[in-house]
């Protein structure tokens, strides 16, 4: 006997004289692309004694892929083409494939043998089973977390005193950085509140109702209630099957503007004032996905807060770096250094804090500050900026002020232009590990959003120098006059200018223009698609005046200083990001001098809403120190996106931001009411009495039967993930289990499901399924809330310390399995909003 599986690798003229001589036909259909080369046989012994004929081959149905098989020896004459040997099989239908692009065909047998314990119909295989689902969802689940590895294990007592700190950072996050010391004694959501003023929108906004949903606001006006004759004033809101309408004081209460996070603001519906079911699915659907955003920075934090380095040591020489700063700090300054000192000389966990303030304020300093004292340490730092313009800037900086310690080595390495998507997720990596020290005077919406939320510490410089003067900022529409009347002015007090527009093209152009208008003027282009050397000389000769003007892109905006140049002017304004032309403005008014910001936007019938929003927010936005809150409008305005990546929030649309953002910081206060604890695998009791007996042709497939079954447990034990892989493993190795096999996978499944939810017996009496758990009510009902199928959602009830279910009628064992099975799998799609600790 051979034992192993038998495969043909050989050219297809050998193989089909093998195929010829067992009667079988060649094909009449090609191969599909990238084919495998490999088919597997089974041999059928015969009673008869002659070799000729003890031997029939038979290509293996698909449900047989993978079994270790036996096979009787082939015929001599064809002994060459077997080699003993486990891979793939690639049969569909009638055909089969072999590495050289043929297709061979066979008639099929028509007592084709299924796999051991299986009597079912060929189509079964096209439908997925259960297990099957549940381990993909296992999969997606595992995939979307930041970090792939599990976890950090804690116990109760612990997870409690993290959760405790969680909330003290969030409280100070926001009282901080909104400057409200009294939201302490009035819940956190006192002191962010996301409801709209009804005074300040305008017909045709979309507005959110809390229990209602989405409507379009029609306007304000006078009307007498039915009980009364003296008219007050009421809120018109137009739904989907009528108008409603609200006192005043009743919609300053429970009315939210409804922003989506990118251009469009157009709901997908409105809903129904006499049907609210499909707004209630819309905002359940909301709370659950904000839900596992506060999870996911749960874990975030969590594992921040469990890695540990040494606190760095403090020295005297530090005090005399500081002396060297030549300006007077501000206030707010002062208390950046303190913050940052005290995270890397006080602390054992990695500094991740947001240094907040104004263009020029003063944040390098800061970072120049913390670099000393790591360096100090004999450890290394690294700066990273966004643009090449900005590393250079900041070398000399740095390369300046380390000058008098010859023993500290200052390197530039310019790279990438732009942090693109992967750059980004590359940082990200290995943030929770190394100190991290982020300078933003408009900080985007993810570090605002995790600053606000106090996941992530955050120093807010507000105060500015004393000599700094605001800058004045003009908008209208383009004029060629009005750009010469700028530039000259500034050219006259013997200043330079910025010229910015927002795309590669066009500059050239306006190079012309200006170069007519000024023809006796030095001016240079600069953008990021020039080579490094010739962008850093002209970065340089612009720097040291002999540039007068520069037309750019917004290579430009991050951080950089020319005291000289007064004058920004920006073409084609609509196109750019609130943060951005905040940015950009930033560039100009760094010295004593009054600055001047010129925005011109093409016609403002072709604006969108949003670009109006941000021209309207730039200009209240005049005075020094208002980035914090010009982020924090942009927020309002574009929508933050997902804090953990590239991707936006699909969800949001749901709700909209402002309603998104309150529910976000009521789960938030209530955090620690939304854990589940889980029991040892081992303690779960499964009382249904089902006994599986597997088939003796499947065991005898099994190469080490009790070794497999075993490991199996050991998977269960461990955790979901070990399982799902066990399972995957099992199947690519031996095909589809049968079904007795299928139903002690599922006894696993099930006390493994079980055990992430707390739930410790599962029993059945009747028609009645009982689920002994230590959940609380409100952690089943946010779970019960999210399950796809209203069958097993509606047969659930908690009791006590029990889970209920009332079948509508009693189930045979193993039908029941399948039930429990299908449930559980249900109530564990939910973990990835619970908090697990």
């Amino acid at each position: 006997m051979v034992t192993g599986a038998v495969a043909v690798t050989t050219t297809s003229t050998t193989i089909k004289s093998f195929l010829s001589s067992h009667s079988i036909s060649e094909p009449d259909i090609p191969p599909p692309a990238g084919a495998a080369s490999v088919v597997f046989f089974r041999g059928v012994a015969s009673s008869s004694s002659s070799s000729s004929s003890s031997s029939v081959f038979r290509l293996l149905p698909p449900q047989f892929h993978r079994y270790p098989l036996r096979f009787p020896r082939p015929p001599p004459s064809h002994q060459h083409l077997i080699k003993k040997s486990t891979f793939c099989c690639s049969i569909t239908k009638n055909a089969l494939y072999t590495a050289r692009g043929q297709s061979l065909s066979i008639s099929r047998p028509t007592n084709l043998d299924l796999p051991p314990g299986r009597k079912e119909n060929h189509d079964s295989q096209n439908h997925r089973d259960a297990i099957s689902i549940v381990n993909d969802r296992i999969r997606r689940d595992h995939a979307s977390k930041r970090d792939a590895s599990r976890p950090p294990l804690m116990d109760s007592k612990e997870a409690d005193r993290y959760i405790k700190l969680v909330k003290e950072q969030q409280q100070r996050g926001l009282q901080k950085l909104k400057a409200r010391t009294n939201a302490a004694d009035a819940g956190v959501r006192a002191g962010f509140s996301y409801k709209v003023d009804p005074y300040t929108l305008r017909s045709g906004d979309y507005v959110v109702h809390k229990k209602v949903g989405i409507g379009r606001f029609v306007g304000i006006k006078f009307d007498a209630p039915k009980d009364s004759t003296e008219p007050i004033e009421y809120v018109f809101i137009e739904y989907a099957d009528g108008m409603a309408k609200l006192p005043l004081k009743q919609a300053s209460r429970s009315l939210y503007r409804y922003n989506l996070p990118n251009e469009t603001k157009r709901p997908r519906t409105l809903s129904k004032v006499s049907d609210t079911s499909a707004w209630e699915r819309r905002r359940i659907k909301g709370k659950v996905a904000i839900q596992k955003m506060v999870v996911d920075l749960m874990e975030l934090y969590l594992h921040r807060l469990k890695q540990r380095r040494p606190p760095y040591p403090k020295s005297p020489a530090m005090a005399e770096f500081a002396d060297q700063f030549p300006y007077e700090p501000t206030p707010d300054q002062k208390q950046a250094f303190i913050d940052v000192e005290r995270d890397l000389t006080e602390r054992e966990t990695p500094m991740d804090r947001l240094i907040c303030g104004d263009v020029g304020f003063g944040k390098t300093e800061v970072a120049l500050r913390a670099i000393f004292c790591v360096v100090l340490a004999g450890k290394q730092a690294m700066v990273l900026a966004p643009t090449i313009v900005l590393a250079k800037q900041h070398f000399d900086v740095i390369s300046e002020r380390f000058s008098k310690y010859p023993n500290i080595k200052v390197g530039l390495l310019s790279r990438f232009q732009r942090f693109g998507v992967k750059q980004k997720e590359k940082i990200a990596s290995f943030k929770t590990s190394v100190d991290v020290l982020t300078l933003s005077a408009t900080p985007i919406p993810r570090t605002l959003y995790l600053a606000l939320t106090g996941f992530r510490d955050a120093s807010l410089i507000s105060t500015p120098p004393p000599e700094r003067v605001p800058i004045r900022t003009h908008l209208s529409a383009y004029s060629k006059d009005k750009v010469i009347s700028a530039i000259g002015y500034e050219l006259d007090r013997g200043g330079q200018v910025f010229y910015v527009l927002p795309r590669i093209k066009g500059l050239e152009q306006v190079m012309e223009f200006l170069q007519q208008s000024f023809p006796n003027t030095e001016i240079a282009i600069a953008h990021g698609k020039q080579y490094s050397k010739q962008l850093e000389e002209t970065m340089e000769k612009f720097a040291q005046g002999e540039i007068k003007i520069l037309i750019c892109t917004n290579i430009v905006e991050s951080g950089l200083d020319i005291q000289n140049a007064n004058t920004i002017i920006i073409q084609d304004v609509q196109q750019f990001g609130l943060a951005q032309l905040y940015q950009l403005r930033g560039r100009v008014g760094r010295a004593d001098k009054e600055a001047h910001a010129h925005l011109f936007y093409p016609d403002k019938s072709l604006l969108s809403d949003q670009a109006l929003e941000r021209l309207a927010a730039l200009e209240e936005c005049q005075d020094l120190g208002q980035g914090f809150q010009l982020a924090e409008r942009d927020m309002g305005i574009r929508g933050f996106g997902n804090i953990f990546g590239e991707q936006q929030t699909g969800d949001v649309g749901n709700v909209g931001i402002d309603l998104f953002f309150e529910m976000l910081f009521e789960s938030l206060s209530k955090v620690e009411e939304h854990r589940v604890i889980s029991v040892p695998y081992l303690s779960v009791q499964l009382d249904l009495n089902i006994n599986t007996h597997l088939p003796s042709e499947y065991i005898n497939y099994l190469e080490n039967p009790m070794e497999i079954i075993h490991e199996a447990e050991k998977a269960a034990e461990k955790d979901i993930w070990s399982l799902m892989q066990f399972t995957e493993n099992l199947r690519r190795q031996y095909g589809k289990e049968p079904y007795s096999m299928e139903i002690l996978l599922k006894k696993l499944y099930v006390r493994r499901m079980a055990a992430d939810l707390g739930i410790s017996r599962i029993f059945a009496s009747g028609k009645m399924v009982g689920m002994k758990t230590n959940m609380t009510r409100k952690v089943f009902k946010l779970i019960t809330d999210s399950m796809a199928s209203d069958i097993h959602r509606n047969s659930l009830s908690f009791e006590e310390d029990q889970i209920k279910a009332e079948l509508l009628l009693e189930l045979p064992r193993e039908q029941l399995l399948n039930w429990i099975f299908q449930c559980l799998a249900e109530l564990h799609a939910s973990l990835p909003a619970l908090i697990k600790y």
